[in-house]
């Protein structure tokens, strides 16, 4: 069985797509008998970085006392939770062409030096490896291909930086279109679902 991080982020409870979706994915991993953490973003938003964090993250473990230890406590914990899991449920709606500014503080605290990648000699080089990552998105215009792709700055980027911490195995579920009407929802809801359904988990 698999360990299943899955981390909401939406403002929204009543009619986030996101959540939806990714609850629907996450139930069927709960079905297998993979155990299950939950993480709310929106519910319980993690610090921005301070300069006492960054301080912190570039000090060896045993040179930092009582306060530096407590600065990065939450840090540790995120990190924690991002190795232990072997998949990695990440519900993000797309906010202004990006991804919500909960989740962009989440990777400040889990893309750690020493921790999650390290820095070599021919590059940094990504510790996060061996995971599945699902990506569950909705925005209310559409993003992955036409006229609006040159706007897509959440999947983008999502991709580049976890597969820079060597999360590289990654499928997105994606919502899109969702205020051109209930039609269009309906419609994205069962693509969305589709995809679900076909994929291999």
């Amino acid at each position: 069985m698999a360990n299943v991080l899955h981390i909401n982020s939406s403002v929204r409870n009543n009619g986030s797509l996101s959540r939806q979706l990714s609850g629907e994915l996450v139930a069927r991993l709960a079905a297998q008998g993979n155990t299950i953490v939950t993480r709310d973003l929106a519910e319980q938003p993690v610090p921005h970085l301070t300069e006492a964090m960054m301080g912190a993250f570039f000090t060896p473990a045993e040179q930092r006392g009582e306060q530096a230890t407590a600065d990065i406590k939450i840090s540790d914990t995120l990190v924690d939770e991002l190795l232990a899991a072997d998949i990695l449920v990440l519900a993000a709606p797309m906010y202004n062409f990006s991804v919500p500014s909960t989740v962009k503080a989440w990777i400040d605290h889990v893309a750690r030096a020493g921790r999650t990648f390290q820095y070599t000699a021919t590059g940094p080089v990504g510790l996060a490896t061996g995971k599945k990552a699902y990506i569950v998105t909705a925005s209310g215009g559409v993003y992955s291909e036409g006229p609006g792709a040159g706007y897509d700055f959440l999947s983008t980027y999502l991709r580049a930086v976890l597969g820079f911490i060597g999360i590289t195995d990654i499928t997105f579920v994606q919502a899109e279109g969702v205020a051109l009407g209930e039609e269009a929802i309906a419609a994205t809801l069962a693509k969305g679902r589709s995809t679900i359904a076909a994929l291999a988990v």
